[in-house]
């Protein structure tokens, strides 16, 4: 079934010249206009879709042609646009960069192609008059299935500037949608890994996005961008589900599970886990299993899809906040902690004794991603932690940033041993082990290493996962949280 979506996406020639201002001023304009808007972000990123959901009330989803698969972009792209009147997409770093070494796999150019959508490029005008033509004509020529259908200036100086880069523009065929004039009072506060997540500092933020939407509504022209918006052909794809990713997998695994029976491939199940594969589909409500999600300021990352594959797949998820809540929900039968910023909240995390003694005490499966995974240390930069994990973290100089693939190396509470997939490391800290333990993942590319800890009911690692991608996992930690006895849930 093919839908009409209006859709661009907002790209740049580099990083820093301007798309996230932008990207989530249009989705601000439209917004205040009385459109329902769809906001998406290409890559793996987790803090400019914070941005974006502010500004439209929507979650901010991601769209990753390297983490999920060419196949899924359109159909995620189709869910989460569902009942909208326009989706904007945002770009990742240049137009054709993508994943190294991968040729345009991952890359904004890849996206835009996937849902044929009408690029506008984002150029930094500063410094530069007529040559922006020839960067905008190299740009608009280097891929044919490329479309980029307008341009908007960012950083002009002065009036005349502007008529200068118009006029150099005028020859190459690519319209000027619009010029933002250069203006630092729209700056955004960063830190070690990027931008300050909006959920650490909302007022500001939404005061941010509010002057955005305005200049960029004083400084382009909606009208035309809609236009081209409208441009775009239907979507071929049929919109992406959690139930059928669910029941898919299930299928899947009982087929595997019979066919790795009868070769004798099946292995000893790992201490406290149970290997049988998760009944396929929703259960009945007296049988939802809660799963507390870690929240708050110090645990904003995270794949809205992840959840909804949860509860497609049974669970009841409950949101918590590691510094303010003293206790886990009520009836907990599984925790997952996300990504964040724990780094920047030890002292306050650790202060919170009364929650972190019953996180080391809870024997239900427990999925721990990056953030997650430095709270389950004995300690933070020399802050207690949980101490679930025989190990300590701490913050370095150095960057670990960039996608992995990576198998499962043992059966855990997440996922079957043998199982491959695609992940994204994004961070400055390291964790160090106080004993030996079993590790989580085995990455093949780009280089070989063991990565994170398997222990009992407990995965934790830095790899980021999006499950659209491989939604067994969602089946298999439900179905573990739904053998939890009731001793365990309450164990203190």
């Amino acid at each position: 079934m093919t839908a009409v979506l209006p859709r661009l996406v907002i790209a740049a020639p580099a990083s820093g010249s301007g798309k996230t201002t932008v990207a989530t001023g249009l989705m601000a304009a439209l917004t205040a206009a009385g459109l329902a808007v769809s906001p998406h972000k290409v890559g793996p990123d987790y803090i400019d879709p914070g941005y974006h959901a502010l500004a439209t009330g929507r979650p901010g989803r991601n769209l990753d042609a390297y983490l999920c698969g060419a196949e899924l972009v359109g159909p995620l792209f189709r869910h989460g646009a569902q009942g909208c009147d326009v989706a904007v997409v945002e770009g990742v770093m240049g137009l054709y960069d993508g994943a190294s070494g991968q040729g345009e796999v991952g890359s904004t150019a890849q996206v835009a192609k996937l849902l044929r959508a009408p690029v506008v490029l984002v150029v930094d005008a500063a410094r530069q008059s007529r040559s922006v033509a020839a960067l905008v004509h190299g740009f608009a020529s280097f891929d044919p299935e490329v479309r980029i259908g307008g341009v908007v200036l960012n950083n002009v100086g002065s009036a005349h500037h502007e008529t200068l880069l118009r006029d150099a523009l005028a020859e190459s065929g690519v319209p000027v949608l619009g010029a933002l004039p250069r203006t630092p009072d729209l700056h955004v506060p960063s830190r070690h890994l990027g931008l300050v997540p909006a959920a650490e500092r909302r007022a500001e933020a939404l005061a941010w996005i509010r002057a955005a939407g305005e200049r960029v509504r004083e400084s382009c022209d909606l009208q035309a961008l809609l236009a081209l918006a409208h441009s775009a052909p239907p979507v071929p794809d049929e919109a992406w589900d959690a139930g059928a990713a669910v029941r898919g997998a299930a299928l899947s695994e009982d087929t595997d599970r019979g066919q790795r029976a009868e070769d004798g491939r099946d292995g000893p199940r790992t201490q406290g886990v149970d290997n049988a594969a998760p009944a396929a589909g929703p259960t009945p409500r007296t049988e939802r299993p809660l799963l507390a999600v870690a929240g708050g300021a110090a645990f904003t990352f995270g794949y809205p899809e992840n959840r909804e594959l949860l509860e497609a797949a049974g669970a009841e998820c409950v949101p918590f906040d590691p510094l303010a809540d003293e206790a886990l929900p009520e009836g907990t039968a599984g925790i997952v902690i996300g990504g964040g910023f724990p780094e920047a909240y030890a002292p306050a995390l650790s202060a919170n004794a009364a929650l972190r003694r019953e996180i080391a005490a809870f024997t239900g499966p427990v999925a721990a991603e990056c953030a997650g995974l430095l709270y389950l240390t004995r300690a933070l930069d020399g802050s207690p932690m949980c101490g679930v994990l025989d190990a300590t973290a701490e913050m370095t100089d150095r960057l670990t940033l960039g996608y992995r693939e990576a198998v499962a190396l043992g059966d855990s509470v997440l996922a079957r041993a043998g199982t491959r997939l695609r992940g994204h490391e994004f961070h400055r800290t390291e964790v160090r082990p106080t004993a030996a333990h079993e590790p989580a993942w085995g990455f093949t590319h780009p280089r070989r290493r063991t990565e994170g800890v398997v222990s009992g009911q407990v995965h934790a690692s830095y790899l980021h996962v999006h499950w659209a991608a491989e939604p067994a996992l969602a089946g298999r930690l439900v179905a573990q949280a739904r053998r939890t006895s009731p001793v365990e849930r309450c164990a203190v």
